[in-house]
């Protein structure tokens, strides 16, 4: 899961980053609201976690344009306000969930997973392009005879694939919602894990391949075998 963390003060940004990422998120640290509202319209995350008083535009702004861009990705409202009235604005704005500081990691990490939850009982377990299926629960690559379980990194790229049948993904793309916008990683991590991707999809004879433009980025489409 890939979360957004919009959090101003630094010291906690970095401790929240550090557990998150000790819990297996995937997390992309931001210290204002107008690189909260860039990000965050990206529909990279799973998750955003949106602290209220930040500089540039306020958690408040961030949700509302967020909304009215039509990005429906579950937010946490954080704020060290405590009024009513707060709350009852962040939710009224679109918020899904809110929590007031100081408050307590294990709350935080069971609020995120059961945001994670909730989105999940939209989202269809499994995933077909093709005579292909991807089961995401899993992480499992099948032709209804056969199946292979990809790794973490190989299951996040083949479901940008599958769920964007036939639009180009760039390797920018993919670093970005896989490896982070911070991440070490260098680029050509994404060709290497393509090759990886294209060898399965050809054991289980699938009818559909990974093509690559040059210089554009990579789609998944039905072969002309």
């Amino acid at each position: 899961m890939r979360i957004l963390l919009a959090e101003d003060e630094k010291e906690l940004s970095n401790a929240l980053v550090a557990i998150l990422k000790h819990n297996n998120y995937s997390v992309d640290p931001v210290y204002n609201g107008v690189d909260a509202l860039d990000y965050g319209l990206s529909e990279n995350y799973d998750v955003i976690v949106l602290d209220i008083m930040m500089p540039g535009m306020d958690g408040i702004q961030v949700l509302e344009q967020l909304r009215q861009q039509g990005i429906h990705t579950p937010v946490l409202m954080l704020t060290a306000k405590t009024e009513i009235e707060d709350r009852i604005l962040g939710l009224d704005k679109g918020a899904d969930d809110y929590l007031s500081k100081p408050f307590a990691m294990g709350e935080l990490l069971a609020r995120i997973r059961a945001m994670g939850r909730r989105k999940a009982e939209f989202t269809p377990n499994m995933i077909e392009a093709g005579n292909i299926r991807l089961n995401k629960e899993n992480y499992e690559l099948s032709n209804g005879e056969s199946a292979l379980r990809l790794g973490n990194k190989e299951f996040q790229m083949m479901e940008m694939l599958m769920v964007n049948p036939k639009r180009m993904i760039s390797t920018e793309q993919f670093m970005e919602r896989i490896w982070g916008y911070d991440a070490e990683a260098e680029i050509n991590v994404v060709w290497v894990y393509i090759s990886y991707l294209r060898k399965k999809l050809t054991s289980l004879d699938a009818n559909v391949k990974i093509k690559a433009v040059r210089s554009v980025g990579y789609t998944l489409e039905e072969s002309d075998d």
